[in-house]
């Protein structure tokens, strides 16, 4: 399948961080993104179609995307859903809990879109 028929699932409680991904990731070729605003809608969201990728914000509330992932790796039907996480902090803790909980990449804040494609690209080749 190519990478812009994929359905891809921005999840971040700022509506500003969601069009700036959005607009990145427009601008290497997806063309079918959706939105959350948390875990939570993530859920939802996933559950009414297939995605091929998750790129979740870790800070959020009521869900954070700490949560989200293990919530994901959790259900037999999205267990290997790739998930990218973003964060502000490098925190070293922050980067081993989330490979510990089945993360596939990690981008901190800022990035570009080079960088987000050369991450997607790891991960769903």
């Amino acid at each position: 399948m190519p990478s812009s028929q994929l359905n891809v699932l921005v999840v971040d409680d700022f509506q500003s961080m969601r069009r700036i991904i959005k607009n990145l990731l427009e601008q290497i070729g997806f063309t079918q993104i959706f939105e959350a605003e948390d875990g939570k809608s993530a859920l939802a969201e996933l559950s009414k179609r297939e995605f091929g990728l998750i790129i979740s914000d870790w800070n959020m509330a009521p869900m954070t995307g700490l949560e989200l992932l293990r919530n994901i790796r959790g259900q037999d039907k999205l267990k290997s859903l790739p998930f990218i996480m973003i964060t502000a902090e490098s925190k070293t803790d922050n980067v081993v809990a989330a490979k510990e909980a089945g993360v596939d990449n990690y981008i901190v804040k800022p990035f570009n879109a080079a960088t987000l494609k050369s991450k997607i690209e790891a991960v769903i080749g």
